[in-house]
């Protein structure tokens, strides 16, 4: 590292009238007469509101003194977010000059001539704004602005909020030195998987210090920030490594590194070793945390107005939102991570831990590690309580003593194909709402074309409905999901916001769980738990309240409920779902709960390489997954072992107390049938 650094010395200049009339001006020629409108008067409010927040500003807004916290069911603190945050900062002259270099290379050219705006991209987004209908589409934000987004304003993609930022952003160069404000930006950025700024996102990666890293390391982390989803390292190594190269080809245009430096980082492996993270507390409660921060975040972006989509006309459609979501959900993390608000949940820790060891000790036996020191086989659960639709507990991975800090969390993470447990959500309770056919209809059931086989490579002639759920017959579901057409069963998903499934999905195959990218440990089980609500949707979410460090609240969840399935329908999918664990043909035949009437469902993909039980009572609606992140086959993994006898411990556990209650489905009609006809 460089003994010194290089600091060049901020210019003044552009004193405030300037900007106060620039900004007008570029709006007057794209919208035309807008001062007679009184557009004028509003952005000398935004003016005056940026100098009172500039003005009362200090280091400490940017280093939070305020300590926020998650808490749990019973308003009891479970983590406190500012600790980690707070022994993670780290001052201008301990960050390696290298990232300061990636980043202006790559985020921000003229950052050392600039006074924190460029006009160049607000006139752009001024003509966006007229072009696209009051939205704002065109980037380009001076480090300096994307710093006064983060710690100041919410993530709304509009016009007034582009003025805000470029008011704040011109004012924090007036009171800050470019060295403090790039201090303030690296410690502020996000790296994805629960870590903010640049020693954060060192030990998160490489389990190192700052001045352990080489320059292909460097440019690999400044890489992530850009869009923290799509370069997600864990995830999308490959992204990552790609655009670490044109971080490095722009720095070696910059001259700031040579030819040989580019050539040696470029073709450096990059390996992850992602333990022993930050503090000493950190990963306590790992995926607790983690899945609060996410639903936290998601809390803020809905008031902060962002529309959520999960149907979409194309796939430039799809990665433009993916774009806007991932600017926007970064901007509320940053918000949340700042520490100076405190999350209410829903999570029950005695539900939580219990979840916990359930899936810790059923996969005990397989101790075989990946590249990354995580165990191979992995395992997922999510609970949901019925009664209020929010999530009690999300175990996103088993216990690993290697890992102390934020991990992978597998619950919302993680995208894998569902095997037959989808086939209730998108086949059977949307053919049940047709009307055509009952539980007790016949469907042939014989090998078709080009069609799928059955697990037992076995056909069983004229077999109802209800047999065929319970025994998992994948050419019946293929069969009636043809005669439903998949956009329709597919639609059904969308509603109750699965949010991976994409035009290329709109093929039979979807029918018994094939999907181009899969589904989540949560998603299923608030699938599920719609079944159980009767057919009503509610959104799967742990937050119930968000404060602020005024105790103020700025969040209260107020559970919207959509009607995904007509309620007849809905229970009598229950009701054939109470065969699958009852019934001696049932392929979760031995699961029943003890004292608790239940339902459910198994699936189980190609040579065993995922297993999920899926199943509720009247209390709690369970989802259990097994795999390997990389998906390999497992011997013995089906949706009844694994998987099933970590959703039955589990919810015999949390039942054992409770009086027994049976599963309502009066809306469901009363038709049984005898055993299936050769």
């Amino acid at each position: 590292m460089a003994d010194k650094r290089h600091r060049k010395k901020k210019k003044k200049g552009l004193a405030i009238p300037i900007i106060v009339f620039i900004i007008p001006l570029i709006l007057l020629i794209c919208v035309g007469a807008f001062a007679a409108s009184g557009y004028l008067q509003k952005v000398m409010k935004f003016r005056a509101q940026a100098q009172t927040l500039v003005n009362e500003s200090s280091k400490d807004t940017f280093v939070p003194s305020q300590t926020g916290g998650i808490y749990d069911s019973k308003g009891k603190i479970i983590s406190d977010i500012a600790s980690d945050k707070i022994a993670t900062y780290i001052s201008y002259d301990s960050i390696p000059e290298e990232f300061t270099k990636a980043m202006v290379s790559t985020e921000d050219s003229n950052f050392y001539k600039h006074h924190g705006v460029d006009y160049g991209a607000i006139l752009r987004a001024a003509i966006a704004y007229v072009t696209k209908n009051g939205k704002i589409t065109q980037g380009g934000s001076t480090i300096t602005m994307q710093l006064a987004k983060n710690i100041f304003l919410n993530s709304s993609q509009t016009l007034d909020r582009k003025i805000e930022e470029a008011f704040i952003a011109h004012d924090l160069e007036k009171k800050y030195s470019k060295d403090e404000i790039m201090e303030f930006y690296l410690n502020n950025i996000y790296f994805n998987n629960g870590l903010y700024g640049v020693k954060a996102a060192c030990k998160g990666y490489f389990s190192c210090d700052l001045d352990d890293l080489d320059l292909s390391q460097i440019a690999f982390l400044c890489a992530i920030p850009n869009s923290p989803t799509y370069y997600d390292p864990v995830t999308n190594i490959s992204h990552t490594l790609e655009r670490r190269n044109l971080i490095l080809k722009n720095m070696l245009k910059k001259k700031f590194i040579s030819q040989d430096e580019y050539m040696k980082a470029a073709t450096e492996d990059i390996t992850l070793k992602r333990h022993n993270m930050t503090s000493d507390s950190a990963g306590k409660h790992n995926y607790v945390d983690t899945f609060a921060y996410h639903c936290a975040a998601l809390a803020l972006m809905e008031k902060e107005g962002f529309e959520f989509k999960y149907d979409f006309s194309s796939d430039t459609a799809r990665k433009e939102y993916q774009k806007k979501y991932d600017e926007a959900y970064q901007a509320c993390q940053t918000k949340i991570y700042s520490g100076k608000y405190k999350l209410y949940t829903s999570i029950d820790m005695d539900i939580q831990n219990k979840l916990q060891y359930e899936i810790d000790m059923e996969l005990a036996t397989f101790l075989g590690m990946d590249s990354q020191g995580d165990y191979k086989l992995q395992g997922a659960g999510v609970c949901i309580d019925n009664s209020t639709g929010f999530v009690t507990a999300a175990v996103g991975g088993r216990t690993n003593p290697n890992f102390t800090g934020y991990t992978f969390n597998r619950a919302y993470q993680s995208y894998r194909q569902p095997g037959s447990s989808i086939k209730p959500l998108n086949v059977y309770t949307p053919i049940f709402e047709e009307g055509k056919y009952t539980p007790s209809s016949y469907i042939r059931d014989e090998e078709i074309e080009d069609g799928p086989k059955n697990a037992t490579n076995r056909y069983y002639g004229n077999v109802s409905i209800r047999r065929a759920v319970e025994m998992s017959l994948n050419t019946v579901a293929w069969k009636l999901y043809d005669e439903l057409g998949p956009a329709t069963g597919l639609s059904y998903l969308k509603k109750m916001h699965f949010s991976q499934i994409v035009d290329a999905d709109d093929t039979l195959a979807t029918s018994i769980g094939g999907f181009t990218y899969g589904v989540t440990p949560v998603e299923m089980t608030s699938g599920f738990a719609t079944l159980e609500n009767h057919g009503i949707y509610r959104e799967p979410t742990c937050i119930t309240r968000i404060v602020d460090y005024l105790g103020n609240t700025v969040y209260q969840a107020d559970e919207e409920e959509t009607r995904v399935y007509q309620a007849d329908a809905a229970d009598t999918m229950t009701d054939v779902l109470k065969g699958v664990i009852n019934n001696y043909n049932g392929t979760g035949y031995g699961l029943a709960l003890r004292n608790m009437p239940s339902a459910g469902k198994t699936g189980t993909t190609d040579d065993s390489k995922d297993g999920w039980f899926i199943g509720y009572t009247s209390y709690y609606t369970t989802g259990v997954w097994v795999g390997c992140d990389q998906p390999e086959e497992i011997e013995g993994l089906h949706g009844s072992t694994y998987p099933g006898k970590i959703w039955h411990n589990f919810m015999n556990e949390i039942h054992e107390d409770l009086d027994r209650k049976e599963l309502d489905t009066n809306s469901a009609g009363t038709d049984y049938d005898e055993d299936y006809e050769e």
